[in-house]
């Protein structure tokens, strides 16, 4: 336990470097600062890998079942994507909002309880459930870098009609470009979050003896895949595109944040620990 603290810290304090250089490189262009920025932020992604491969030999599970197993995976899913769309992309500006997210949550995760027991032996965790949370989070991942390029577009599109010609503006892809890596994260993120929802209802109806479809929880999740799946629908049947799409997303990413931030606290089985 005293290893995983250690280890813990440092990832926290490397990765408040890594943002820190990342906001440098932001406000003035560095490709030296870059450079250091995202070598301390692979590192971070070597110490979070570490760090739950120990708790993963620790507790004898899949680490995914506390409120602070949770958040450190989602952070982890976070520093991953932007780590590989970078390498691929090279969006420098996407890594550095991305980690922003994915520090703040590690910041907030401080305060979770680390030493929370999971479900125990009786309420039963089975191969359903790690399955299910793992997919819901890879797909709240790939939903958050969606909405960040979203957001991105919300702003180089208002850029260009005030005709704005300015450092950042430079280092922003093309509308275009925006336009499609959002809808690409959202087809890789919609059919995660389906899955997740079919593998969480067959753990329920094995494991929950209340109508569990009428959890708000439930409920909140099936709004949040209907907006997206919606999302989708109009891109590909209508072709819907630019401004109105972006809203639209940033939207459906508030319904996530209010999913995971709030139902959790109103469901009768999926209270954190």
């Amino acid at each position: 336990m005293i290893r995983e603290s250690l280890i813990y810290g440092l990832i926290i304090y490397l990765y408040a470097s890594s943002v820190l250089l990342y906001f440098a490189d932001f406000m003035n262009r560095s490709r030296k600062v870059n450079r250091i920025a995202f070598w301390l932020l692979a590192i971070v992604w070597a110490l979070q890998s570490v760090f739950f491969v120990m708790s993963m030999i620790e507790k004898d599970y899949f680490p995914v079942l506390t409120l602070f197993e949770t958040l450190f995976f989602y952070s982890w899913i976070l520093v991953t994507l932007s780590l590989v769309i970078n390498y691929f992309f090279q969006v420098d500006l996407l890594v550095f909002f991305t980690n922003v997210l994915g520090f703040a949550v590690l910041a907030v995760n401080l305060f979770a309880n680390q030493n929370a027991s999971p479900l125990v032996a009786e309420r039963l965790t089975s191969d359903l459930l790690f399955i299910h949370i793992s997919l819901a989070m890879l797909s709240y991942g790939a939903f958050s870098l969606s909405f960040i390029f979203s957001v991105m577009y919300i702003a180089e599109d208002r850029m260009l009609k005030q005709k704005i010609w300015n450092k950042w503006m430079r280092r922003l892809p093309g509308l275009g470009l925006l336009d499609m890596y959002s809808y690409r994260l959202n087809m890789v993120g919609v059919p995660m979050l389906l899955m997740a929802i079919i593998l969480g209802g067959l753990w329920a109806h094995l494991k929950v003896t209340t109508n569990f479809w009428l959890d708000p929880k439930v409920l909140v999740s099936v709004g949040v895949l209907i907006f997206y799946a919606w999302y989708l629908y109009q891109r590909v049947t209508f072709g819907w595109q630019g401004r109105k799409l972006a809203m639209w997303n940033i939207g459906a990413f508030m319904l996530v944040l209010i999913n995971y931030l709030l139902s959790g606290s109103v469901s009768s089985f999926h209270q954190w620990l």
